[in-house]
């Protein structure tokens, strides 16, 4: 199969070559996992840093903005990773969370979820002041994306941050869904992660939905709904007071 012929066939239908390269990518990251790393590294880890990988190689070589995006063979990338997408799997997120299951949490879970947002956002603007970031906007911004990387750019597009400083905050969070799928399964001892309420408290305060979950996968896949249960919660809390009360909070104390 030369390039000539592949091109043709990817031709006026990027985004479905978009989803099946991923499909591919996927199958192959969990069966590196399950065969190499004997699932001590989740599949999502994998794919994550593959993907983050071919992110640079795509724009070193192009010298382009959007990553592997700017090969127009993989153009269907920037649809697949943009905006539109991104709210969708808020938006169907969403739906698959009943309020009624919160309550099963209980209150350590509603105060995990304050909590961890609160901390998470905390060093996220640290970290971005000690990088020379001072104005409110970016601050807030990327204190988002380290809530998770989902927080970040709906919280820039909401304020008005430019594209550099949100693409900053889904890096963030991307690090941080990494270390949290790494770490669990080594932190799963001392933090006693072996029965479903502590999985729930500790889904409130990791936050990352795909972090919690592939790490708790690693570590005992029965724990899986009950982490994600919170986690989910994190991620939809996160957007709502991050863009306004976590923006006035900034503002005040900024300017």
């Amino acid at each position: 199969m030369n390039a000539q012929f592949l091109n043709t066939l990817v031709d006026g239908r990027p985004l479905i070559f978009a989803f099946v390269v991923v499909g591919l990518l996927t199958w192959f990251c969990y069966a590196f996992s399950k065969n190499i790393t004997k699932n001590r590294i989740h599949g999502s880890a994998v794919a994550i840093i593959i993907g983050l990988i071919l992110a640079y190689i795509g724009g070193v070589t192009t010298g382009g903005k959007k990553g592997i995006a700017d090969i127009p063979m993989f153009a269907g990338f920037a649809l697949m990773g943009g905006a539109m997408l991104r709210d969708f799997c808020i938006v169907s997120t969403s739906y698959g969370v009943k309020l009624s299951e919160l309550k099963k949490a209980g209150f350590a879970g509603f105060l995990s979820l304050v909590i961890g947002t609160v901390i998470a956002f905390i060093v996220g603007v640290a970290v971005a002041y000690a990088f020379g970031y001072r104005d409110t906007v970016s601050l807030t911004t990327i204190g988002g994306g380290a809530v998770t990387f989902i927080v970040g750019p709906v919280t820039g597009s909401a304020i008005g941050a430019s594209s550099t400083v949100i693409a900053l905050s889904v890096a963030a969070g991307v690090v941080k869904s990494i270390a949290v799928m790494i770490m669990t399964p080594f932190l799963a001892k001392p933090f006693g992660l072996t029965n479903p309420a502590s999985a729930m408290v500790y889904g409130g305060l990791m936050g990352t939905t795909s972090g919690t979950a592939a790490g708790l996968a690693a570590t005992d896949a029965r724990l899986v709904p009950y982490g994600a249960l919170t986690a989910t919660f994190y991620t939809g809390f996160g957007c709502l007071v991050v863009p306004s009360i976590g923006y006035v909070v900034m503002k005040a104390i900024f300017g």
